[in-house]
């Protein structure tokens, strides 16, 4: 912003007073105010007020930036010139932190398979422990099902939350305002919980476990919780991320018309006619509309505001609009912002291309434990021990069924963690979500039906 505004002839101090009204950016918003603030109320000059803010900030990089610009300032130097040497700067440390990110989330990721793979131990340890048979010989009074719901569906789950809240720290989506898969997923999750509830705390009610078995009754209310949602996302996601991969396109067809010699805002009319866009097209073609009627910029950023989502297309368009009312589009300022926005997107999607192995990964451990936990207690209660008495098959049968519920629900808390991880929000979570207990509950399925069948023959 600052060098698109030097470019069009503005003042850094200029920049500020207009970056008091810019809500995308919350943080330089309240530090333009305290600029301004200080230098109107108080008297202070500007350069002065920059180099106590310079001594007072956390920031190395705005310390820097400031630092330096008060230098530029001060030996008469081309501001516009060091201005785009700190953009570069900026965007060389930008890319090594994506890089540095991707990095840590694979770290992060890996340790919530190995926690998963713990998670898999105590899974079997408990399964044995149930065993009834087992710990009667063992003369130890066998665990009750208040302690297997405990572990199962407290204390596990409760792990994969530490991991989100992890990942939720190191991991921010381009997208804000997100509200709408989160508010069609309430509803459904409120009376899906009283089922459950009642269910299980209500004898009358006991016909639907006879009808629906638990694992299938979960995976039916937690696939209830996350469809609507999973699609809400989807759209919003589609529309934002079409924009996002054609905002820089369009702002090089603005730059290259605009050095024709055309207006501003034939320029724009000019560039909305390419084809190829997506969603975003739709969008185009409504501020082509709008243009063509005579509505200002201004009004036109609004309207795109309340349609598009996408912090980093608001900000270009933002920007677009202040060099056009400030600067008259000097194809300097537009040459520096269509460079500013493909280096930006070009980083993002790197980013989410190196994050897209994980989604694997996730299936693969949900459809392990699966596997692993269904057999295994399979196995288990149909081995037959020196004086040890047969298992019922309806202790096996309930076993079975409380377990697979909690792989389930686990699975289901790992969708919200991977969702969080390739794309920076939880919403991005209930597809994943939703795709996981797909693949868990047909996972149980195969080996409850094939795979015991085969290692008890075997065995």
């Amino acid at each position: 912003m600052f060098t698109v505004m030097a470019a069009s002839g503005v003042t850094l101090y200029e920049s500020w007073k207009k970056l008091r009204s810019i809500n995308l950016l919350p943080t330089i918003q309240k530090e333009a105010r305290d600029m301004v603030r200080r230098v109107e109320v108080l008297g202070y000059d500007a350069l002065t007020v920059m180099y106590k803010k310079a001594e007072e900030t956390k920031s190395k990089m705005y310390r820097d930036f400031l630092a330096g610009y008060i230098s530029a300032v001060k030996s008469g130097g081309n501001l516009v010139s060091f201005l785009n040497s700190k953009l570069r700067s900026i965007f060389e440390m930008r890319s090594a932190a994506a890089n540095r990110s991707v990095e840590k989330l694979g770290t992060v990721v890996e340790a919530y398979s190995v926690m998963l793979i713990v998670s898999l131990c105590v899974y079997l340890l408990v399964i044995v422990v149930h065993s009834t048979s087992f710990v009667l010989e063992l003369g130890t009074t066998p665990s009750t099902p208040a302690d297997i719901y405990l572990v199962i569906f407290f204390a596990m789950p409760l792990i994969s939350l530490v991991f989100m809240v992890i990942a939720h720290k190191m991991q921010r989506s381009t997208l804000i305002d997100i509200k709408e898969p989160y508010q069609r997923a309430l509803f459904p999750m409120i009376g899906t919980l009283c089922l459950i509830v009642a269910v299980t705390f209500v004898p009358q009610l006991g016909f639907i476990t006879d009808l629906l078995p638990l694992p299938l009754l979960i995976s039916i209310c937690l696939l209830i919780i996350s469809i609507p949602p999973a699609i809400s996302y989807h759209n919003i996601a589609k529309r934002n991320f079409s924009a996002e991969e054609g905002m820089p396109s369009f702002l090089r067809d603005v730059t290259e018309a605009r050095k024709t010699g055309l207006s501003p805002e034939k320029s724009i009319i000019h560039a909305t006619k390419r084809k190829g866009h997506g969603k975003f097209s739709e969008h185009l073609r409504l501020i082509r509309d709008q243009l063509e009627w005579g509505i200002p910029l201004r009004k036109i950023f609004r309207n795109i505001k309340m349609e598009i989502q996408s912090w980093p297309v608001l900000v270009n368009f933002l920007i677009l609009v202040e060099t056009i009312e400030v600067g008259g589009g000097s194809t300097t300022a537009l040459e520096i912002l269509s460079e500013y926005s493909e280096k930006s997107r070009d980083i993002e999607k790197n980013k989410r291309a190196m994050l897209k192995p994980y989604i694997i990964l996730s299936f693969i451990w949900s459809i392990l434990m699966a596997l692993t936990v269904t057999s295994m207690i399979y196995i288990l209660t149909q081995i037959s021990f020196p004086g040890l008495t047969e298992t019922p098959f309806v202790t096996i049968q309930s076993q079975v069924n409380i377990f697979s519920a909690g792989i389930i629900f686990q699975c289901w808390l790992s969708g919200f963690f991977i969702g969080k991880i390739s794309e920076g929000t939880f919403a991005a979570g209930f597809k994943y979500s939703a795709m996981l207990i797909v693949a868990s509950y047909a996972s149980l399925l195969i080996s409850q039906k094939f795979l015991t069948s085969l290692l008890v023959g075997i065995l």
